[in-house]
């Protein structure tokens, strides 16, 4: 063959290779907005969510390309959203709480106190039980930052949890607010942060316990994935969010009935280092990002301490509201709702 002549066969080729590429692209591209649109959806039809909140909903997650469940084309979800459902329908479960709902005024919430001295009834504040969108059998979504997760948070009439709630809501007590904020004066966030989580975890580890029990179980929460071949720090094509369905594990639960702390997707929250930066006090400025709980790998490598009152280090630290505060393949939210 002259040499023209395989020229023009290679750029046949390169050029089919485009057009495979541009098409599998397209597909994933179509996969992932379609994954997006059903989730919408659900919100709408699971949560009774208002259609200006749907619209508010839509306008964050488009600003991102990558806001979702996980990248569809690699994610390798343990069970599927129907094989939960199958499960928690021969267990006999069923995660709706009407006395919940009565008290939180919406679905999928649970109220937030002391049991030692206070009722249901008494709650000042709720968190969603599962992951956002806080639909039971959804996958949890990831690739949020925090200041995203905030906003999602606000366009639903809620907010994001301060740590103490969190903490509070695994540990099955809520407890009043415990920010050593002395600790924080005259220094950068970084050192403050290290200073007020090492007393707070110091007070705490004599007492330390799951959202489960005092201990840590294997095989009781959504902890039992693995990565990507290949995952190493995180990276959109290359780390799958291998998560599990919300609810997946009935008995992952804490006693104030929140589930998924442990195992799953990690979360965010708000960890203020004064009082002004206080969500639970109505701050619209908030603190600095902290990742909460553990994720879907933790029955095979535990990366980090995930009992429930303990602080992580200043990992990926920026103001929340920074717009390029942290997301990740493992990294989700919940939501907290102050009530009058």
């Amino acid at each position: 063959m002259s040499v023209p002549g395989r020229i023009s066969i290679l750029k046949l080729t390169f050029a089919l290779l485009g057009i495979a590429c541009v098409g599998a692209a397209r597909a994933q591209d179509s996969s992932f907005a379609a994954q997006r649109e059903e989730m919408f959806r659900q919100l709408q039809s699971e949560r009774h969510l208002q259609d200006a909140q749907i619209s508010a909903l839509r306008s964050i997650f488009a600003r991102s390309r990558f806001i979702g469940q996980g990248n569809p084309r690699i994610a390798e979800h343990p069970i599927s959203s129907q094989e939960c459902r199958n499960k928690i329908q021969n267990q006999g479960i069923r995660y709706e709480n009407p006395e919940f709902e009565q008290i939180c005024g919406g679905k999928y919430m649970a109220p937030l106190y002391d049991p030692e001295h206070e009722s249901p009834q008494q709650a000042k504040v709720c968190i969603d039980q599962f992951e956002f969108p806080n639909i039971p059998c959804t996958y949890p979504v990831v690739w949020v930052r925090a200041r995203e997760a905030a906003e999602i948070c606000e366009a639903l009439g809620e907010r994001l949890c301060d740590a103490h709630e969190w903490e509070g809501a695994c540990a099955g007590q809520l407890l009043p607010p415990d920010y050593r904020f002395d600790l924080a004066k005259g220094v950068g966030p970084s050192v403050a942060v290290e200073r007020m989580r090492t007393a707070h975890n110091r007070f705490y580890e004599g007492k330390k316990n799951w959202s489960y029990g005092p201990n840590y179980q294997a095989g009781i929460c959504a902890a039992a994935s693995q990565k990507s071949p290949g995952c190493q720090g995180g990276g959109w094509e290359k780390c799958g969010s291998n998560t599990y369905p919300s609810g997946s594990f009935p008995g992952c639960h804490s006693p104030l009935g929140a589930y998924d702390l442990n195992g799953n997707a990690a979360e965010h929250m708000n960890l203020p280092l004064n009082p002004s930066e206080m969500a639970s006090e109505g701050s619209q400025i908030l603190g600095y990002t902290e990742m909460k709980g553990s994720w879907f790998i933790f029955d095979r490598y535990r990366a980090h301490p995930d009992w429930c009152r303990w602080r992580a280090p200043y990992w990926h630290g920026s103001r929340v509201m920074d717009a390029g505060s942290h997301s990740n393949y493992h990294l989700g939210f919940r939501c907290c709702k102050s009530l009058k």
